[in-house]
């Protein structure tokens, strides 16, 4: 079971999830390499969590955290989100041609 963002706690490794400044690791559409350049913005409503990623050039992402296992999912559009789980502790998102790497609860799984 995955829970995206169950937790914005900050990494050591600027590289993976959190850096210092509150970035997310993300490669943007064109990029071969993950740097520490989005910012992510948590909102809560009566839905649940909506995670809003922000791409260095304006662009942004709208994610919707899951409680049935599949971490997120876009909250608009028409691309879907593609979530794959890539280390302890966190997932890789794909959408539009971006990825985005996201802290994650990963119930269920021994960290290797």
């Amino acid at each position: 079971m995955l829970a995206a963002c169950g937790s914005t706690t900050q990494s050591q490794n600027t590289e993976t999830t959190t850096a210092d400044n509150g970035r997310i690791a993300c490669a943007p559409q064109g990029a071969a390499d993950f740097k520490p350049v989005c910012a992510l913005d948590r909102i809560e409503d009566g839905d649940g969590l909506t995670l809003v990623v922000h791409n260095p050039d304006g662009g942004f992402h709208r994610l919707r955290v899951t409680k049935d296992g599949r971490g997120v999912v876009a909250a608009d559009g028409a691309e879907k989100a593609r979530v794959t789980i890539v280390g302890a502790g966190e997932i890789e998102v794909a959408i539009g041609g971006d990825r985005y790497r996201l802290p994650a609860t990963i119930e269920g799984r021994t960290p290797s």
